[in-house]
């Protein structure tokens, strides 16, 4: 799926915002219109780092249609894995907003329709080097379960390095409205399957035969069964064969045996590659950098030179802090619980996925909102603060390396300038040991025990004192001064291949975890049926770890960025997500996969790890 290139009103390439268009979409600030088509407009904007974006809005026709959002959704999700050198990667999306919407990295380039039709019909050389990257590009696409429904030269983009192949599944998901029955078409009759024309199951193949359509189109500058109505041409596709007497010779096997009328007659994706290289070994798999004509290259060169990003209002203003560099605050602020609303995500909160911890340092930059949750910005991308200290929750000991050290012990002051510059000497040497490492030089010969930043005890540094005894509540024989305390480290239980529907929840405290029918009481984690993770319960919250970042006890102990509900399209197998309970419990959900698309029910299949009274509110407990 994609969404840059739309079938353009315009003559420009950039054009300005009308007074109809939106300035933000979910955050994203609008910078150009780039086209308009039957799904909808299309829109430059950009990354906070940025990095050009084009934002696809679809009409808000489709957006009533309840199967419209709900194959959407499927079909986002999908498009997502898509990771292709011959896509344009789906990097955002809110199927579920009030009006859906999905982005896409912007790519500075011509359609092959426009291209065609400004320029006239490519080169063979040029054609078979698209030909082999749209190949590339279906390759991959199929690979994630999709068919494209709708390759058309609009939906092709001419880049500096190759094709990019856009909008792939979009098609799919307007097939199930009642709009495309009243009087609006989604897909271009010229470039449609036999079997798509008369209504039959469509399947990779039918790809293959739209890619020979493509060919055909870029190397004569006609489609090949001719123009004119609709029900005309699709007559022709059905029933008459293509003309190719314009067809270039080295061309025509491969466009003949893409356009077999019996699906099970055309080549495979391999063989198309294999086809382009017959026709010319020497440059199909190695792209020049002129591999397009000087008059397609002059146009990537001024749609590369896109408008600048609009200014965004100036960052709220934060009072500098007064403390030193390297400053290291023991208790921060305790992170207050964001409302529960189901559909949408907190301004106050940053969406999953985007912005740094949380840090006093002022923001330059704007984040989008990355789900359902309105206009808010998130900070992202902005300049390193001072250090993100561990998050120290109530009841537990401050985590070693911050906060102040501990007093001198009575009794010390002969020792002064020696102690202290053993004190200094040892901080610099053992940084990481921080306060609870100065206090043990400067204590006597008799050691005690120092807790570890994990909370668990270890042997004294000095002396032949005692040894810690597991709990972290261990004390050396000569020592007078307890150490610090701390309860035991909490079990974790293990649930693995949950298949949680949508319309059901899950109770962590409960000794065997199901599924349980309902998403609306106040639960600890439900799968609500408008498409989001929930945590409903009272104190509860959501956090979704970073693509890579490894989930656990103590991750999801210090991970602050709360939201009340994650959207299931930002999800894909592997993601992790933090769930906090109200009732003290700590849960750490991984994805494992999604319901297939023929499936009866809509439902998430995940293992799930608990810690009982382990949330950072019940570490005391």
């Amino acid at each position: 799926m994609g969404g840059q290139q739309a079938d353009r009103d315009g003559s420009g390439v950039f054009q300005p915002l009308a007074a109809d268009d939106p300035t933000t979409v979910a955050g994203y600030r609008l910078a150009a219109r780039l086209g308009a088509g039957g799904m909808g407009k299309v829109y430059l904007s950009y990354t906070p780092g940025g990095r050009a974006v084009a934002i696809k809005l679809i009409r808000p026709e489709f957006g009533e249609d309840a199967e419209f959002r709900r194959r959407f959704a499927q079909e986002v999700r999908s498009a997502q894995r898509v990771q292709g050198l011959f896509t344009a990667p789906v990097i955002d999306a809110d199927p579920d907003g009030a009006q859906p919407w999905l982005a896409t990295a912007y790519v500075p380039g011509p359609s092959l329709a426009d291209a065609v039709v400004a320029h006239g019909a490519l080169p063979v050389e040029t054609v078979l080097l698209l030909v082999a990257g749209m190949a590339e590009a279906l390759h991959v696409i199929h690979g994630a379960g999709i068919v494209h429904r709708d390759l058309k030269p609009s939906n092709v983009l001419l880049a500096a390095d190759g094709p990019r192949v856009i909008d792939f599944g979009i098609a799919h998901a307007a097939d199930a409205t009642s709009l495309t029955g009243s009087g609006v078409t989604i897909g271009t009759p010229s470039f449609m399957a036999p079997e798509q024309a008369a209504g039959r199951p469509v399947t990779g193949a039918t790809d293959v035969f739209a890619l020979g359509q493509v060919a055909a189109y870029a190397a004569t500058g006609v489609p090949a069964f001719g123009e004119g109505t609709g029900h005309g041409v699709l007559y022709r596709i059905v029933h008459e064969q293509p003309d190719l007497s314009a067809v270039p010779e080295r061309l025509a096997e491969l466009v003949t045996r893409c356009l077999a009328k019996d699906p099970e007659d055309r080549p495979t994706l391999t063989e198309i590659i294999r086809l382009c290289q017959a026709a010319n070994a020497a440059t199909v798999l190695r792209r020049p950098e002129d591999w397009l004509p000087g008059a397609v290259s002059a146009e990537i060169s001024a749609r590369t030179a896109a408008p600048a990003p609009p200014q965004a209002p100036p960052p709220p203003t934060v009072a500098p802090s007064a403390a030193p560099a390297g400053w290291s605050p023991t208790v921060p602020a305790a992170p207050s619980s964001p409302p529960s609303t189901p559909h949408s995500t907190p301004p106050s909160s940053p969406p999953p996925g985007f912005g740094p911890p949380p840090s006093t340092a002022p923001a330059v930059a704007y984040a989008p909102t990355q789900g359902p949750g309105g206009p808010g910005y998130a900070p992202a991308h902005g300049p390193v603060g001072p250090p993100h200290p561990p998050q120290q929750w109530p009841g537990r000991p401050a985590p070693t390396g911050y906060g102040t050290r501990p007093p001198q012990p009575p009794g010390q002051k002969k020792n002064g300038g020696r102690g202290l510059l053993i004190a200094l000497a040892a901080v610099l040497a053992f940084g990481v040991a921080g306060g609870a490492t100065a206090y043990v030089v400067l204590k006597d010969k008799d050691g005690g025990t120092a807790s570890g930043p994990d909370g668990t005890s270890s042997p004294g540094t000095r002396g032949s004192g005692g040894t810690g005894t597991g709990t972290g509540a261990g004390t050396g024989k000569g020592s007078s001064t307890p150490g610090p305390s701390r309860a035991p480290a909490p079990q974790a239980a293990t649930y693995q291949d949950i298949n949680l529907t949508a319309g059901y929840h899950l109770t962590l405290g409960d000794d065997t975890i199901r599924p349980q029918d309902g998403e609306d009481n106040n639960y600890d984690l439900s799968y609500d049926t408008g498409g989001y993770l929930d945590a409903e319960s009272s104190g509860g919250n959501l956090v979704l770890l970073d693509p890579g970042q490894k989930g656990g006890l103590e991750a999801c102990r210090a991970e602050t960025r709360f939201a009340t509900n994650i959207y299931v399209n930002k999800l894909s197998p592997g993601r992790q997500v933090c769930v906090t309970t109200g009732t003290g419990h700590l849960g750490l959900v991984t994805v494992k996969a999604f319901s297939p698309e023929d499936s009866p029910s809509t439902y998430l299949t995940l293992d799930l790890t608990v810690w009982r009274n382990a949330a950072p509110t019940a570490a005391t407990n």
